[in-house]
Formats: C-alpha cells, structure tokens, sequence
C-alpha cells in the first residue's frame, strides 16, 4: 500500500515468497548393492571410431544394455557406429552437438545445439530421443547455477535429464584401468548407486575405460546386480523415451547431408593414406632401381674398352621461329669432342629469319647441313633430317638446346657400354633447366631432375623407359627406320617412338653423364602451353600402345612402363594437388561447421603427404649430386605448381576424351640458357 500524502510506500504484502530452482528427482534404484539392485552403464562424449566398436563388443559379448549419450558432431563422424548403437538396442541421450557448457551459452544457440544434434540422430535412426545429459554436469544433485541452467534449457524442449550418481572419472588421463574399476565400485557399495558414468570417447585415449569395462561388468553380476536400461529404470516403454519417427521429405533430407559429410571426411582420409602409401612404395621402389643401377653402371664402365673409331654420327635440330637460339645451338655442337660427327639442321618452315641466319652463319662449313621445308610440325623435321643423313646413329635434340662438350661422346658410348651395341635401339640423355631466372623456371628444374632423370635412371635398369627426350637423345638410325621413324598422330613423337622401339624389343638406354640444358618456360601462359602438349601427348602415347599393357610379350614395359604411366602419370597426379585443395576446403568446411572434420588430423596427413614427396626428391637430388638447398623451392611449388599441374591434366583428359585435335604449338625463346 502507498501513503498518497506522501507519496511513499506505507505496507507490502507478498502473495508468495520468491524461490530458486526446483527440480525433481526420480526413478534411480536406492536398494543396497546386491541381487535385484539396478544398474545403468552409461557413455558419454561418443562415438568414436576407435573405442565405440571395442565398447560394443563388450556390451554385446555380455549382453549388457547401456545408454550413449551422443555428441552430434562425432554422431556425423561415425554414422556407422551410430546406426549399430541403434540395431543391436542401445538407448541414445543427446549430449549436445558440440560438448559446449549450456549454461555460458545464449537460449538461442544452447536450443539449436540441442535441436540439430536430434535431428541427427532421428534421421540416422528413424527414433526420436527425450533422453538428455549436459556436458560437464552430469551431478545427480546439481547445486550451481552451471548445473541447473542446463536443466532449465533441456525441459524447455521436454527432455528428461539423466545424471549419474558413479563417476570414476574415465576421462582423467592419469587414470588407468584399476583406478576406474576401484572408484567404480566405492562409489557404489557407499552410495547404493545405481547410473555409471563412463567415456567412449573425447581425450587422448579411452583405453582404461575399455580395459575396465569388462571387469566392472563382472563385479556386479558376482553381486546379482542387474544391468538395465533407463526406461526399465523410470518403468515406461522405451518407446517413450525413443519414439519412433515417421519418415519425411526432411528427415531425408537431414541423412543425405549426414551422409555425405560423413563420406567427404572418410574420402579425404582414404585419399591422403592413399597417396601417401604409394608414393612411399615408389619412392622406395625407384630409389632401390637407382642405386642398383648406379652400381650396375660402375662395374661396366669398369670393364668397357671404348667404342669402335669411324663411328659416324649425326645430329639433327629440327626448328620453328627459333632465331633467338639456333645459331649458339649449331656453334654449342660443332665444340663436341666426338669425332666424325655432322649436324643436319631442319627449318620447319619457320616465320622469322631461323633459316636465313643459320644458313648464312654456316655457310661452307661441311660438318653443317641447312635445309628448310614447309611447316608439318617437328616429327615431319626430325624424317627430314634423318633422310638427309646415312650415319649409322642419330642424334636429335631441341633447337633451344646446350650441351656439354661430351655428350655426344657420353651418348655413344651408352651404345656399347653392354656390349651388346645392335639391341640397343636408343639412348635418352640427362636434360636440365638451364635458365633458372624465376620461381617458375626453378619449379621446372626441380620436377626435370626429381621426376624426368630420376625416373629415366631406375627403369634404365628394367629396361623401360618410355620417353627418349626430345631435347637429347640418341638413336641406332636403323631401329628409328624399322619403327616407322616419328609419327605425327600423336603430340609426343618421342614417347610415341620410345614406345614402339620397346615393342620391337629394342633396349632403351639412359645416359646421366650426356648432360644438355634446355630452354625453359619463363612465364605461365607459356609453361601451360609446353606442359599441356606433353600431357595430351603422353595420354595419346599410352591409349595407341594400350595393347601392350600387361602383356608377357611386351616384357617390362607392358608389366612396369605402361601401368606406372596409367597410376603415377594419370591418376595419381590428381591425388598430389587434389590434396592441397582438400585441405583447404576441408579446413574451411570444418571450421563453417559444414563437415565434421579434425582440422589436426588433416594438417598432420598433408605434411605427411609433403614430407613424403620432399623425401623422394632429396633422393633424386643425391643422385644427380644436385645442391639440397634447391629443395626449399618445394614449399611454394606445393601451393601453385601443383595446382598448375591438375589443371593441365584435367584439360588434357577432357580434350582426349572429347577426341578433339591438338597441335604442337610454339614458344617464345628468350636464349637465357646457361650451360654449367
């Protein structure tokens, strides 16, 4: 009542105290531990794909029931183990979709937590869940405000809080699994409690609580203790506290999404082991090849007697608008120590001043042939050439290419370093980068020597090398004639003629002594331009000579050359970059909440994968005694040229499957090479 004169409050009368929270407790077993009593296992925090099977095992083999309390983000992880906790007739609690603490949450984002986590099971499990304990305070006589909250949200949303009354606190890594069994069983026989709180999953480990399970089980079955369920507990059909659903448009909805969050994270993990097994096994693979062929290689350079004299040779340099280089090109051959030695060079019908520079620089020089024709491309130059000459061997190479004053020499002698000179058809020789001017052009230097070289130096030693390279290799003229010469159906002629001397069972050789630097692409556009003729000419290579795959008559190169094209050139090229790209995504994924995702467990496979790959070519840099801090260049060639790599690739297979034609295109010289 107020006093109107003067103004203030006279009397007060309250209708009813105020109070603070009120909550009922029901249903737990206060009988004394031994026949009769109840007990509930309970877990917390699940599933988990390592521990969550193991604990079902146990429960199953014993034919114990138990309630899982499921955390939706790990229910999305391990769909699978969600839907067996469902069929083998274990009851499922919501413990929240991320294991945060209600009560330092919004109403709003403590509802949705609640809600999405339901929806999950629901569709996964076509039942519904009132069952509900709050991450952190499970205390069956909650007393703070922390434990309480949690209480208030879930009844909003009608769910019955489950506490527990044994905690032996599993989730202490310093716990072990006698510590978990003896807490276990004081915590009972002092309270007659009958609800275990236990852990399938959260924290480093949940093997103590796997270990102990079984011997808690035994315990109180020693006891007569009877295990149950929730509902048999509370004493209602289980079809209150799990109510089935009727299936909808929505509840689908929700699994497809489940479904293929779960899938995403399972293709990702699949992926990286993948490519990470087999890249170790070829890493170990190749680099056993090349230390046997190295050693090989010793011993008969130890027993060699030299190569006959006259030996006639011929080198043929097939060009296309390349004035920037060919005269260096011609002037870099005519320096070789290889006696009897005569240069062809073939103008291919060039738009610049190629063939009027050359022939006027060379003029009278008798070890020096110039001719011109019309364009056909370089394998119609490279016929040209080689029927101008009658030599009993061919050396063909790039117009852009330098070479070492002995290559030539080192190349031929490769021809008689077995002593076995007519079955050896072609010898490939060691090509560099020699202008590396950028981040590009060290990229490219990297890949010649850890992937080209390498690789050339262990098949040397099966005998199936595919590719004899463009920029230096060396041929028997008449294993080239019986082959048919270079062909022009494909755009890698070399590879397409390696392939065809390996089907007429001529030997392929690799010389790593024989060392040219080439002309590398100095900008992207370009580098695209080169990289993608290569890949579209390789996929064209390996479908005209897919007979040959596997087949006994075909030797190595049908059983070792062609699948490793078809895994490590085909395939598997989409897993390297593939992997920086799921890495991204699926960091971003994870962190919007999209996909379920460890976001440590994904950085810790990409480095893997990376160490991985800077392994197998810190062993192709010792090989080739190459200088290691090179290999730094790796780390941002991983972000970019990767990337670069998948995307010519991708267009290289789409164009091959769309059968559409391609031709050999042209690059713009700089003349930046530099011999060592």
């Amino acid at each position: 009542m107020t006093d109107k004169n003067e103004n203030l409050i006279a009397s007060e009368h309250y209708s009813q105290l105020p109070s603070g929270f009120l909550y009922e407790k029901f249903a737990e077993d206060s009988t004394r531990i031994g026949p009769g009593h109840k007990i509930i296992l309970t877990f917390d925090d699940g599933p988990s794909a390592k521990y969550t099977p193991q604990i079902l095992d146990i429960l199953e083999r014993e034919k114990v029931p138990a309630t899982f309390f499921l955390i939706g983000e790990n229910a999305e992880a391990n769909i699978p183990w969600v839907q067996r906790i469902n069929r083998n007739g274990f009851e499922i609690g919501n413990h929240t979709f991320t294991h945060g603490n209600l009560a330092k949450m919004s109403p709003e984002r403590a509802a949705l937590e609640l809600k999405t986590t339901r929806s999950l099971i629901e569709c996964i499990t076509g039942k519904s869940t009132v069952l509900f304990r709050a991450p952190y305070n499970a205390d069956s006589e909650p007393q703070t405000y922390e434990e309480l909250e949690p209480l208030v949200q879930s009844k909003r949303d009608n769910y019955i809080a489950i506490g527990e009354s044994i905690d032996p606190n599993d989730w202490d890594p310093k716990m072990n699994a006698d510590s978990i069994v003896n807490r276990t069983i004081r915590f009972a026989t002092q309270n007659n409690a009958s609800i275990i709180l236990l852990h399938d999953s959260g924290g480093d480990t949940r093997q103590p609580t796997v270990d102990a399970l079984p011997r808690i089980i035994k315990y109180f079955k020693d006891k007569g203790c009877k295990f149950t369920t929730v509902a048999d507990l509370m004493k209602v059909p289980e079809s209150e506290l799990m109510p089935p659903v009727k299936r909808s448009w929505k509840n689908d909805l929700n699994f497809f999404f489940a479904s293929a969050s779960y899938w995403i994270g399972q293709v990702i993990y699949a992926l990286f082991l993948m490519g990470i097994i087999l890249s170790i096994s070829r890493m170990i693979f190749m680099g056993v090849l090349a230390y046997v062929q190295t050693k090989k290689e010793k011993k008969l350079w130890s027993e060699f007697k030299g190569i006959p004299d006259g030996l006639e040779v011929s080198i043929i340099v097939p060009a296309y608008n390349e004035e920037v280089n060919s005269i260096r090109t011609v002037e870099s051959l005519l320096s070789q120590d290889c006696p009897n030695i005569d240069i062809v060079f073939v103008d291919d019908g060039s738009k610049d001043e190629t063939f009027e520079n050359v022939k006027k620089a060379f003029e009278g020089n008798p070890k020096v042939k110039v001719y011109t024709k019309s364009n056909g491309g370089k394998a119609s130059a490279l016929n040209f050439g080689i029927s101008k000459t009658n030599s009993e061997f061919i050396v063909c190479i790039d117009a852009d290419t330098q070479l070492k004053t002995d290559a030539v020499s080192q190349l031929m002698n490769s021809f008689y370093l077995a002593g076995k000179p007519t079955e050896v058809g072609a010898v490939a020789g060691n090509v560099k980068v020699g202008n590396e001017i950028n981040m590009i052009t060290k990229w490219q230097s990297i890949e010649y020597i850890t992937s080209q070289n390498f690789d050339r130096r262990a098949f040397s030693l099966l005998n199936c090398i595919t590719v004899i390279p463009g920029a230096l290799g060396a041929f028997r003229r008449q294993a080239v004639i019986d082959a048919g010469g270079f062909t022009t159906d494909t755009l890698a002629e070399d590879c397409d003629l390696t392939m065809r001397l390996h089907k007429l069972g001529y030997i392929i050789e690799h010389c790593n002594n024989a060392i040219s630097y080439t002309e590398a692409p100095e900008t992207i556009g370009q580098f695209l331009k080169q990289r993608f003729r290569w890949s579209f000419g390789i996929l064209q290579s390996f479908w005209k000579h897919r007979d040959a795959i596997f087949r006994k008559k075909y030797k190595n190169f049908g059983k070792v050359a062609l699948p490793n094209i078809l895994l490590y050139q085909i395939l598997l090229p989409f897993l390297a970059p593939l992997a920086d790209l799921l890495l991204v995504v699926s960091l971003i994924l994870s962190g919007l909440g999209l996909i379920v995702a460890d976001p440590y467990h994904i950085i810790l496979y990409y480095l893997i994968f990376s160490l991985v790959d800077i392994a197998g070519a810190a062993l192709a840099f010792a090989f080739e005694k190459e200088k290691f801090s090179k290999l730094v260049w790796m780390i941002p060639q991983r972000l970019v040229y990767r990337q670069l790599m998948y995307y010519i690739l991708f267009k290289s297979i789409r164009k091959a499957m769309k059968s559409e034609i391609q031709n050999w295109g042209v690059l713009k010289r700089t003349g930046n090479v530099k011999t060592a």
